[in-house]
């Protein structure tokens, strides 16, 4: 019932198995536990050794087999403040690791919901202006967009400037999206929307494919380019677009690109 929840927090398999299994018997020996679980008796004594070091389990020694009961379930959570703790004391220099490894020359994927977040932390990261090119509200979309104001308020603390080119659909199907965009932006004719778009920052070219207005395909994927020549070509390509781009009745420019 708990075992996706327990491996999402960190635990192995057998790990989630165990500590379920405990929580529903209050506390077992080994040959109680393989009962309930059918996991091998000797993994069950490794896996538990294991529970111990991580303060999950503790043995009541008897005078027959030894027992174990499961700690309180708000462990749980001083286990994933722990780890928290000991990541934030290294990030910045993880951080500093990551940036003396400049990306370039690089083409990869990025994949599903996970995906997308990363490619919004890649635009903070190399925190320069970014173009879009058949822009479709994505932020909105119903798998991101809980991730979308931390983004955006991270965004407008780095006065990353944005200029957008929405697909001419945005203005009936999807207007919640233009209040934060503000300004910038403007509409391609009806006749140029596609299935898909083009992002720009920095070194960076991001293709993604089977777009709608608000929404990505079920198992959605997206190239990522990255080539200062190529990025450079986008962003000239940007310019004339956005230069013959048609005034739409609500334009607001505050720079141009």
């Amino acid at each position: 019932m708990y075992i996706e929840l327990f491996q999402n927090l960190g635990l192995s398999k057998n790990e989630a198995e165990l500590y379920e299994a405990l929580l529903e018997l209050g506390e077992a020996s080994v040959s109680k536990l393989n009962q309930k679980t059918n996991i091998n008796r000797r993994n069950i004594y490794d896996v538990l050794n294991r529970m111990m070091e991580k303060g999950l389990v503790f043995v009541v020694i008897g005078s027959g087999e030894n027992r174990y009961k499961p700690v309180d379930p708000r462990k749980l959570k001083e286990f994933i403040l722990e780890k928290q703790r000991m990541l934030d004391e290294q990030l910045e220099s993880l951080d500093q690791l990551y940036k003396t490894k400049p990306k370039t020359n690089e083409v990869f994927v990025y994949r599903g919901p996970e995906g997308w977040k990363n490619y919004m932390r890649d635009i903070l990261r190399v925190n320069k202006p970014t173009y879009f090119i058949g822009a479709k509200g994505l932020w909105l979309e119903e798998r991101v967009k809980n991730f979308f104001p931390k983004f955006h308020t991270q965004a407008s603390k780095q006065k990353i400037p944005f200029f957008t080119l929405f697909d001419w659909e945005i203005q009936t199907e999807c207007p919640e999206i233009l209040p934060y965009v503000k300004t910038n932006y403007k509409f391609l004719p009806p006749e140029y929307s596609t299935k898909g778009g083009v992002d720009i920052f920095g070194d960076y070219v991001c293709v993604l494919s089977d777009l709608s207005i608000r929404k990505f395909e079920e198992d959605f994927t997206f190239t990522v380019m990255v080539n200062p020549t190529i990025a450079e070509s986008f962003r000239l390509w940007f310019r004339y677009l956005w230069d013959t781009c048609p005034p739409s009745p609500n334009e607001v420019i505050s720079s141009q690109p």
